[in-house]
């Protein structure tokens, strides 16, 4: 995997997430407008776009141009929940930021890795409030990562790719922090059911991977 910083100049923070042969963009644009339901609360907010690209499946998929499939929604909403969930909101009263995360190409696990890459975009605009005085303190209580695993003909697998994850038994995404706390934890036994053993197995194995995505994420900010 990797993370490149800085790869859409005109927003807040960017970077070109890539796990595999999935390439998402991640960009963090940072607006005074913030939601009422959160303004009355004397909060900031964070929200999330999420788009797959036509050409980023094969066969080509429909472009949304009006409004986003029941699957990006729902996509979008685990991303902005995620989120949230790092950040001090009354720490950033006064702003919303948007992370769209764009998919260029798709070959699994798309909605952990705009996760991964959201953190990172989102750190970069804070740092930009912070930098020019607009907040008083940093909102970022913790870093943020996710990562999909799997029973494949009973193996258990990290970060499965398309034609894995189509076989898969079982398949799961989770979300944890820097502080070792489970954010979200989405599992399906997809051709079978599985134990209690199993599900914990596959959550060790997915905190394994999320401490290698965190110390990139690191990383980009030493």
């Amino acid at each position: 995997m990797s993370l490149q910083k800085g790869f859409c100049p005109a927003a807040d923070g960017s970077v070109l997430v890539c796990m595999g042969d999935t390439r998402v963009i991640c960009a963090a644009t940072v607006s005074g407008e913030v939601p009422d339901h959160a303004s009355a609360r004397g909060a900031g907010w964070i929200t999330a776009e999420y788009t797959m690209l036509p050409y980023a499946t094969s066969p080509r998929t429909e472009r949304r141009t009006a409004r986003p499939d029941g699957r990006s929604i729902e996509i979008q909403r685990l991303i902005g929940r995620s989120l949230r969930s790092v950040v001090d909101l009354a720490a950033l009263n006064g702003f919303a930021i948007t992370v769209d995360c764009d998919v260029l190409q798709a070959d699994g696990g798309t909605r952990t890795a705009s996760i991964t890459g959201g953190y990172a975009a989102l750190r970069m605009a804070v740092a930009s409030l912070v930098a020019r005085g607009a907040l008083a303190e940093n909102p970022l209580r913790a870093q943020c990562a996710a990562v999909s695993a799997g029973y494949v003909k009973g193996e258990a697998l990290l970060d499965l790719e398309y034609t894995e994850d189509a076989r898969a038994d079982v398949d799961m995404n989770v979300v944890m922090d820097s502080l070792g706390n489970l954010i979200e934890v989405q599992g399906t036994g997809e051709r079978s059911v599985f134990t209690r053993a199993q599900m914990d197995g596959l959550v060790g194995l997915a905190e394994r991977g999320i401490q290698e995505l965190l110390r990139a994420q690191a990383a980009l900010f030493a």
